[in-house]
């Protein structure tokens, strides 16, 4: 179960979020990420049971920073206003498909795959759902999985990708610029003790795809 420590200090910091404030409150966030850094060990243990690629991984291997890179954006704020695990093989800097938790009052997420690949892996995804879409299609679409997660994440481009022909049947299928998906979860779950068996029914159903983008980046 989640740490209500966590979700209080996220809504204090959402309305103070300034160097001063963080800093005269160091004990508390110390506190609420030691306490989502123990939620992450629970979860890596449950998602080792679905997909044994995650297995050496520790929470701080997995763990966003709650720091904010603010040079070159407009918005200044200094902190995030949520705690973000990406558990995957090699972590959260990881190349390969994985699962996501995201934990922010009232736009909490569960959510994996692979997010903003590199060039060359998003051209050898392309290349593998162009060869067999049949194989592809059979995980997006299968039932259990379009009621977790009924699309997938991110924009797309708006004209078939260079190299391929744009009367491809299932061209729309090779237009994604990330090959992720994500749910919402409410609050109310995610402060319950029914947060993990949703992570746990979640990322069931994620793994296939997960397994299909991984094998792929395996042969690069």
């Amino acid at each position: 179960m989640l740490s209500n420590s966590i979700y209080q200090y996220l809504l204090d910091l959402r309305e103070n979020n300034n160097r001063d404030w963080f800093h005269a409150n160091k004990t508390q966030y110390n506190q609420a990420k030691k306490d989502f850094e123990l939620f992450v060990e629970l979860s890596i243990e449950q998602i080792k049971q679905i997909d044994s690629s995650v297995a050496g991984n520790n929470a701080k291997d997995c763990i966003f920073r709650i720091f904010r890179d603010v040079r070159f954006s407009n918005d200044k704020r200094p902190y995030k206003t949520n705690f973000g695990a990406f558990i995957a093989r090699d972590g959260r800097k990881s190349k390969y498909g994985g699962y996501y938790i995201h934990i922010e009052p009232e736009q909490c997420f569960l959510g994996g795959g692979c997010y903003m690949p590199e060039s060359k892996i998003l051209k050898a995804i392309r290349e593998e759902i162009f060869q067999h879409p049949d194989e592809f299609k059979a995980i997006i679409e299968k039932p259990e999985f379009a009621d977790h997660f009924p699309e997938l994440y991110g924009d797309k481009l708006k004209t078939a990708p260079r190299g391929y022909p744009k009367d491809f049947e299932h061209i729309q299928l090779l237009n994604y610029k990330h090959y992720a998906v994500s749910k919402f979860i409410s609050d109310d779950i995610v402060i319950s003790d029914k947060f993990p068996l949703a992570i746990q029914e979640s990322f069931e159903v994620l793994h296939p795809l997960n397994q299909f983008l991984n094998d792929i980046i395996e042969d690069l």
